[in-house]
């Protein structure tokens, strides 16, 4: 009997085999592609620990990175002046990673040249303040020169590189910058009589005569609702002292005993012999 090939790829069970055979091929293919292939391309399971390039010069990485089969390629760059420049700044992945050979390590350099600021106005504001805003900017504060003048430590004068500099010139960020600042001068002021006043009432003419708030001594009790004034000020009032000095303060309530100076330095030199 002739066997009708044709017939029987018409019947259901032809079409079941037929389809039967695509699925047996595929699952075949796919187990070579995933379980032979793939693996010998990419190496599979085979890896190596990233090391760190961090603080290394850019005339080292060709090398370095070359003979443990890894590649490199400049991200981008930034800037500190912690380190000289082309001096790897940051890497990923970072070191300790576990990759495949031949991968590219992402690197970021430090610059060349640095970025410019504009010099902060610091002209007629006190060496603290210079001193943050500099810091602010990314500037260094150099040497403090001084300079005859009634109010101690405010800024007259900057100089970069020995020069004087203007507000808004563009330096290099990392700069030093030195100050010309005032000494507080030989002017005699007297000092303010805020006997009486509570603590916050006598800064006001402290400060307003140029002169620093010192050590607040509280004596006897200072608990309840009567308020605490100054029952005694050193230097003593209207007594001439230099521009910046400081006037110490004893406060407590109306009618509290002051020490006398004897008794003042009599229990400062007991706390030292304890």
């Amino acid at each position: 009997m002739k066997f009708n090939f044709k017939k029987y790829n018409t019947t259901l069970a032809g079409v079941l085999i037929s389809l039967g055979l695509t699925v047996v091929i595929s699952f075949v293919l796919l187990i070579f592609y995933f379980y032979i292939y793939l693996p010998n391309a990419t190496n599979h399971g085979e890896t190596i620990t990233v090391p760190s390039v961090e603080g290394m010069s850019y005339d080292e990485l060709e090398d370095f990175l070359g003979q443990r089969h890894l590649r490199y390629t400049v991200n981008d760059s930034i800037y500190s002046d912690d380190f000289p420049p082309l001096t790897v700044l940051r890497q990923f992945p970072p070191a300790g990673a576990r990759i495949k050979e031949n991968r590219v390590i992402y690197i970021s350099l430090n610059r060349v040249t640095p970025p410019t600021v504009p010099m902060p106005n610091l002209i007629d504001g006190s060496l603290i303040n210079a001193e943050a805003v500099l810091r602010g900017n990314e500037l260094k504060r150099g040497k403090i020169q001084l300079v005859r003048g009634p109010f101690l430590n405010l800024v007259k004068e900057m100089h970069y590189l020995g020069e004087k500099i203007e507000p808004g010139t563009r330096i290099p960020k990392g700069s030093i910058i030195d100050l010309v600042v005032e000494d507080g001068g030989s002017n005699m002021v007297p000092t303010p009589d805020v006997m009486g006043y509570t603590v916050e009432d006598a800064k006001v003419p402290i400060f307003g005569s140029n002169l620093n708030l010192g050590d607040i001594t509280f004596l006897g009790d200072t608990t309840g609702m009567e308020p605490l004034i100054v029952l005694k000020q050193k230097p003593a009032p209207h007594e001439n002292i230099k521009a910046g000095d400081v006037v110490e303060l004893w406060v407590g309530k109306k009618g509290t005993p002051v020490p006398e100076e004897d008794d003042e330095e009599q229990d400062n030199n007991e706390i030292e012999d304890n």
